[in-house]
This record gives C-alpha cells, structure tokens and sequence, in this order.
C-alpha cells in the first residue's frame, strides 16, 4: 500500500494498481473507488499508515498518542473535566506517585494536551481545548 494524491490534492491510500486504474481508500471515510492513474501522484517519504490515520480527528489522535495508559487516560480525562487543579489536589487525589504525575504532565504538556495554570495563588494544570475535544470525541 502507498499515499497518492489525486487531481484535487487530497491524500488517499492505493489500494491496488492495474494498468489504467487503480482502487484507492479515502482514509477519512473508509470508501474505495476506481480512479484513472493519470489522475495520480505518488507521495514520498509519506507512510501509509500515517495516512491512514489522518481519517482519525486530529485531537483524538493526539489524545491516543500522548496516553499509554489507562490511568494517564484518566488523569487527562479528570483535567477535562475538573479544569484547573492545583498539582498538590492531583498529588492528594490520586494513586500517582509524584514522580509518575510529573512525567504524565510532562508528556501531556509536550504534546499540547495540558498547560500550567494558577488556581487559588497555586500552580495547577488545566487541560488544553485540544484535550477537551479529544475526550469529548471519545465519549461521543
């Protein structure tokens, strides 16, 4: 399997080639068709898989690949939810070690899901709008 991209610029995935048409999958809804070859162009150094997923909204997308765990799912779901929240309520509410809340903050914060916040005269974290509509489509 490999990228293309057709006439209008839209990234699709070849299926299979024959010598006048090729079948390719649109990877935001899933739907093959027959298109001409001279319609095509072959995209380099694009992955297919990578294509693939770019059907996937991008925020949930974020949110699957900052997240190894059920608890870090967690974590980000209740600073959806809570908004911001002082890191010590995170220390004292959950079964997070401070170096693990760390290192799910730190990762969080890389990939734009989180940000530092003041609550109360504190320093706290507050989930991104990235991060919002990522659980919001999740629990959708």
């Amino acid at each position: 399997m490999r990228t293309v991209r057709d006439a209008i610029g839209r990234r699709l995935l070849l299926v299979k080639q024959s010598s006048d048409a090729s079948r390719v999958r649109d990877p935001e809804t899933g739907e093959e068709r027959y298109v001409d070859n001279d319609e095509l162009e072959l995209v380099d150094g694009e992955s297919p898989l990578v294509t693939a997923a770019a059907g996937v909204d991008p925020a949930v997308r974020r949110v699957l690949t900052a997240v190894p765990n059920e608890r870090a799912l967690g974590l980000l779901v209740e600073l959806a939810d809570r908004g911001p929240v002082p890191i010590v309520d995170l220390l004292d509410s959950y079964d997070l070690c401070e170096s693990d809340l760390h290192g799910l903050l730190t990762e969080f914060r890389a990939a734009g899901l989180v940000e530092e916040a003041t609550v109360f005269g504190e320093r706290g974290y507050d989930a991104t709008d990235l991060a919002r509509d990522g659980v919001a489509t999740l629990r959708d």
